[in-house]
Order: structure tokens, then sequence, then C-alpha cells
């Protein structure tokens, strides 16, 4: 099971304002340390975290944040509304659009999906598969 994803960020307040804008709706909360940002998402005292937290960090080694070529995070949205609508937010919010939600001919019926660059360059992904609405081909 994967534990946390971490991102770098050179500009951690853009970084802020663009993942704020879609997060919370998915229930992760915002916690600041030291300029840092961490995105949990809530779980009962005593119990493993069941998804992954999401951390956006300036560099341990003070260089310069970079992106990975082919390095992409996804976040599971509720329905294909919640796709287009925080896919909306994170524009509004002055980021880059890297396709518009949809169905993707690669990938199965269900899944919906909406592609998105963060400030630094970062490429992310909100998708949903809910089986109780239309696919694709339907």
């Amino acid at each position: 099971m994967i534990a946390y994803v971490t991102i770098g960020a050179d500009d951690v307040s853009r970084a802020k304002r663009f993942y704020s804008a879609f997060l919370p709706a998915l229930g992760y909360r915002l916690e600041e340390d030291h300029g840092d940002l961490s995105y949990t998402l809530p779980r009962p005292d005593g119990q493993p975290a069941a998804c992954p937290d999401f951390y956006v960090k300036s560099p341990f080694n003070g260089q310069p944040a970079s992106v990975g070529n082919g390095t992409m995070v996804a976040f599971q949205a509720g329905s294909q509304q919640q796709v287009r609508d925080l896919h909306a937010a994170a524009l509004a919010a002055g980021d880059v659009d890297e396709g518009q939600p949809g169905f993707r001919t690669s990938y199965g019926p269900q899944f919906y999906v909406a592609y998105l660059r963060d400030p630094q360059g970062n490429k992310v992904a909100l998708f949903s598969c809910n089986p109780n609405e239309p696919g694709r081909d339907g």
C-alpha cells in the first residue's frame, strides 16, 4: 500500500491555491508546517491510513523542484460531475488544462477523467469510475 506521495514545489503558495481548489472537496484536510503542505484524509484514532497522504514541499536538498517525465498523481472523485466541477475549480485557480473531462478510448468504459498541470508542471488526474453513471458506450 502506498503510504504517501510527496511532490516538490518552488512556489508553495501557488501550489496551495491549486491543490486547495479541489482536494478539500475530496475529503482531504490541509495542515501547514514550516511552509510545507500536508493534505490528509481523516482516519479513526489508531487506524492505519486507507489512502495515501499527499505532501507538497520545497525540495529537501535546496535545489529547484523538477517534474518527473511520465509521473502523474491521480485523485478519485465520486462522480463525473465532481470531476467536471473540480477541474473547473482548479482552472479558475489559474492552472493549466492538460485534458478536458471525458472518457478516453484507451481506458475502460466507466473511466471518466480530466487532466491538469499544477503550478510546478506536475501532471494531475481527477477521475471517476462510478458504475452507477453512464459509461462511454452508453
